[in-house]
């Protein structure tokens, strides 16, 4: 696509049956690096608080680090569609908080769209930042912000009974205006269903295969985290022991002063340094 996707690119794709390619990432120097790819769309996940900070949960994300990353990530990618998530109670709070957190993203970070993590008790908020002509991505099935509420997480629509309320629940949040929905951890079979049914682009995170598209964290898709990962994760590199060699063979020539060499050294004019010499040697 030439120019900034937009929406309206995105509602061609999937019309045409083309598949959206969306990555989260948190950073300027990541964000330039996709942009140079055919990547669709980015999302700033509320995961930047643990891939980022450290934490154990997305919880500690707040409006001005989202702000801020959500920013970094548009300059980073200036073409590419941008999705801002509303963090931990930028929108449980209120209506009206809710629309003055969204319209934030938009105002100050250039987000296209704001992702909101979703239960019929946001249908109500989910209307009114659409209907402030903001943009919404709808986020069904595990939800990482109700982490504290739920205990773990665990696949959802696993029964029919489950399915049969999450179809539900996605049909409510398109009514209520969301341009797209993002369905996390849900049964694939389920997740069809809904895609086929949906009139706007379905995203899978761990959701199958059938959905309009599909998002993956970049420090999961680089083999940047170790440890254990999602069994819907999939990396594509192995950059953590890259990194670690690279920084490995910085260490080893600072110690033996291989590094810096001439070559990365700053020198004086030719002539100067005798000069100075010359000055020091009468003062």
């Amino acid at each position: 696509m030439d120019g900034k996707i937009t929406i309206a690119d995105l509602l061609v794709a999937k019309d045409k049956g083309r598949k959206i390619v969306a990555v989260s990432c948190y950073d300027y120097t990541t964000a330039r690096l996709v942009s140079q790819t055919d990547v669709q769309m980015i999302l700033v996940g509320d995961s930047a608080a643990q891939m980022m900070l450290g934490f154990d949960s997305t919880l500690p994300a707040t409006m001005d680090f989202m702000v801020a990353i959500t920013a970094a990530v548009r300059r980073g990618a200036p073409n590419v569609f941008l999705v801002a998530d509303m963090p931990f109670l930028s929108y449980q709070v209120g209506i009206a908080e809710a629309v003055k957190n969204a319209g934030r993203f938009a105002a100050e970070a250039g987000a296209q769209m704001i992702k909101i993590e979703a239960t019929g008790a946001y249908l109500d908020v989910v209307k009114a930042v659409s209907d402030a002509g903001i943009a919404v991505m709808a986020h069904i099935g595990i939800r990482p912000q109700s982490i504290s509420k739920i205990g773990k997480y665990k696949a959802q629509a696993s029964t029919a009974e489950m399915a049969a309320e999450l179809i539900s629940l996605a049909e409510q949040m398109v009514c209520a205006g969301a341009s797209t929905l993002l369905i996390e951890g849900t049964a694939a079979e389920v997740s069809e269903v809904i895609t086929g049914r949906s009139p706007v682009p379905v995203i899978g995170c761990g959701s199958g295969p059938g959905c309009h598209g599909q998002i993956l964290i970049a420090p999961d898709i680089l083999g940047l985290v170790q440890g254990p990962t999602p069994k819907f994760s999939k990396s594509y590199g192995d950059l953590a022991n890259l990194i670690i060699e690279a920084f490995e063979k910085y260490t080893e020539d600072v110690k033996t002063c291989k590094f810096p060499d001439p070559e990365h050294s700053y020198h004086m004019k030719k002539g100067e340094f005798e000069r100075l010499q010359e000055l020091l040697s009468t003062s």
